[in-house]
């Protein structure tokens, strides 16, 4: 049986489809004034179930659309283009001793992320909350940001070592695909699969020679990694980020980089990188690159979204935008329906083959409040699990948009049934929405993956 051709009939045995199913029907009303019983079942948690009524109560589905959106949804691969696995809550006890202990910032920041990566590992609760999201998302694979923001090997290091810890120590549930067919593999074995993708380029900087300096997206490659960002926000010698006031464009060195990660067989990403600099690279690229996670930018003009230009450029190298859930980027209300929105139009300005969704938005555990709890307070009255400091990647262009308060809960990572949903009621074609939902990037990571050197 072909996982795009399930039957009806197996879709409602499964757990998966069924926990789907269940999570969307209950405590909405839908015309009729009354709740869809689609399913016995009760949604897999509270948190979850309050983020999925939202998104019905934006999107408004009949009852025949809802059903036949979340069977699609159950029956297709869903691969998503950049984001993050659910995040574990942090241990408390642990963390306030490392606190006493006198645990510089830099250590309570990388402690605070690993615990929320690799708890779900070690810990039964974390691990049982990892998975009920996992499955209420009915996602197959994510492609994770498993590398530290900038270009510094060691720093781009420590947390594909956490995600390649939690994926053995889990690997009965959730592996590391290391090819394109694991992730077909992982759909069809009712597993769940993570893809690595870092948000830098590795440079040893040294600057001894191009190749020299270049010599690190092989080994990054070699251990997992399978897409790489050019720029993140800010300018490197590669290329201008996408929060730089101007936009010098691609460097020299960016194109040895592009034309060295087209060798390996490593996926260019420019989600992050500057309009001029993505126009630059994509002309460059022999192979198809991505903009992971942007927006249409014709649709709301933000920094973080691509113009038509730079988008065609992509989709003329065999490539895709994937379109994320941050409200402000969206514009408008920013909740599922402008989301919608941004895939429709690049659907019929660019066509059903160059779409995806990279959400860049994560579910977290709901024992997370709870242990923050136990957290104390800094001399300053901050909590210790916060960053002191706004680090320098992060430095944004001013953003003044405001955006619904529903909005992101509408969008909630585990809602990605009602996206399915969302495109079914606007009339997408079937095949047209498993393509966004994960055929479209599994055909550009086999493209990578099937010409490396």
């Amino acid at each position: 049986m072909s996982i795009e051709n399930l039957s009806r009939r197996h879709f409602l045995k499964t757990s998966a489809g069924m926990a789907l199913l269940g999570a969307a029907a209950q405590s909405f009303n839908i015309r009729s004034a009354r709740a869809v019983d689609a399913s016995p079942l009760s949604p897999p948690n509270e948190k979850i179930q309050k983020a999925r009524d939202v998104a019905l109560s934006v999107l408004k589905p009949s009852p025949k659309d809802l059903e036949h959106g979340l069977e699609l949804h159950a029956n297709s691969l869903v691969f998503e283009s950049y984001g993050f696995s659910p995040r574990s809550a942090v241990d408390g006890d642990a963390f306030r001793a490392a606190v006493e202990a006198g645990a510089s910032d830099t250590e309570l920041v990388d402690l605070r992320e690993e615990m929320s990566m690799t708890r779900c590992a070690t810990n039964a609760a974390e691990r049982k909350e990892f998975l009920e999201a996992f499955r209420a998302a009915g996602v197959t694979c994510v492609f994770q940001n498993a590398g530290e923001e900038g270009n510094d090997p060691t720093r781009l290091m420590k947390r594909l070592a956490r995600f390649t810890y939690t994926t053995d120590v889990m690997r009965d549930e959730l592996f590391k695909a290391v090819k394109p067919d694991d992730i077909v593999a992982a759909k069809k074995q009712n597993k769940l699969c993570l893809y690595f993708t870092a948000n830098g380029v590795p440079l040893r900087q040294q600057w001894n020679c191009v190749r020299d300096e270049l010599g690190f997206i092989r080994i990054f490659h070699q251990l997992g990694i399978r897409m790489m960002h050019l720029a993140y926000n800010r300018r490197n010698p590669l290329g201008d980020g996408c929060g730089e006031a101007t936009d010098g464009g691609l460097s020299d060195f960016g194109h040895a980089a592009v034309e060295e990660m087209n060798r390996v067989g490593v996926i260019v990403d420019v989600a992050h990188s500057g309009w001029r600099t993505s126009l630059e690279a994509a002309k460059a690229s022999k192979k198809p690159m991505v903009a992971s996670h942007t927006t249409a930018a014709s649709l709301h003009r933000h920094f973080r979204g691509k113009p038509d230009e730079v988008i065609r450029a992509i989709c003329d190298t065999g490539g895709l935008v994937g379109v994320c859930c941050i409200p402000r980027f969206l514009g408008g209300a920013g909740d599922v329906s402008v989301f919608l929105n941004h895939i429709e139009y690049l659907v019929k300005k660019f066509g059903p083959d160059h779409v995806a969704i990279g959400m860049d938005v994560g579910y977290s555990s709901r024992n997370e409040e709870a242990e923050r709890k136990k957290v104390p307070k800094r001399a300053d009255g901050r909590s210790a699990l916060s960053v002191s400091g706004a680090r320098w990647e992060h430095l944004w262009p001013p953003d003044t948009t405001k955006t619904a308060p529903h909005a992101e809960q509408s969008m909630a990572w585990t809602n990605w049934p009602m996206f399915t949903v969302g495109m079914v009621q606007r009339g997408f074609k079937d095949s047209d929405i498993q393509k966004i939902l994960g055929g479209n990037i599994l055909r550009v990571a086999r493209s990578a993956w099937e010409k490396q050197a």
